[in-house]
């Protein structure tokens, strides 16, 4: 791997831990090296399932904390997930579209960013092949993001929450066995 340059820690409640699994609301510090929080991932307590779309996934990004950047919505799909990166104001600037199936058997999981239209791909997020030992014995994961270069900062924090809600929704145990966080 490279020089480590944020550092994330989730703050959360036992219950929410036990009793929520990966569908846990979540306050997450992303800090730098001189442990100065430098963005905040806010998601809160909603159900994931495709059969309630008025339940979906949400993540608000603040950068400095108290400052709304960004968000990620989930979008209402049958098979395949896709999320909206928004600006502050709400306006579309990315879409995050999904693999059918995120099973990761012997391969990267990537889910591809595209333009508003979705008429291009500009970047991907990649659940990252970690060999088998450390797939079936840990919950640790490594993904991978790019994007355009001259994509504003504030959108790369949140394609960079985006990537942890991913591996939320999709990669955490989910049995509120905490035994590997």
């Amino acid at each position: 791997m490279g020089q480590r340059v944020y550092f994330a820690a989730e703050q959360n409640t036992c219950f929410q831990l036990q009793c929520c699994g990966s569908n846990r609301s979540f306050d997450m510090a992303i800090m730098d090296n001189s442990q100065r929080e430098v963005i905040h991932l806010h998601r809160p307590l909603k159900c994931n399932s495709c059969c309630f779309p008025c339940c979906l996934q949400e993540l608000e990004i603040t950068s400095p904390p108290g400052q709304v950047i960004g968000y990620l919505k989930q979008k209402w799909t049958c098979w395949i997930p896709e999320f909206d990166v928004c600006s502050a104001d709400g306006a579309v600037v990315l879409k995050i579209v999904g693999p059918c199936c995120t099973c990761s058997c012997f391969n990267d999981v990537e889910f591809n960013v595209f333009n508003p239209d979705k008429s291009q791909q500009v970047g991907k997020i990649s659940k990252q092949w970690s060999g088998v030992v450390k797939e079936m014995f840990t919950d640790a994961d490594n993904f991978g993001i790019t994007f355009p270069l001259d994509l504003n900062v504030k959108m790369k924090a949140v394609m960079l929450g985006a990537c942890f809600l991913i591996d939320f929704m999709f990669f955490e145990d989910s049995g509120g066995d905490n035994s590997h966080h």
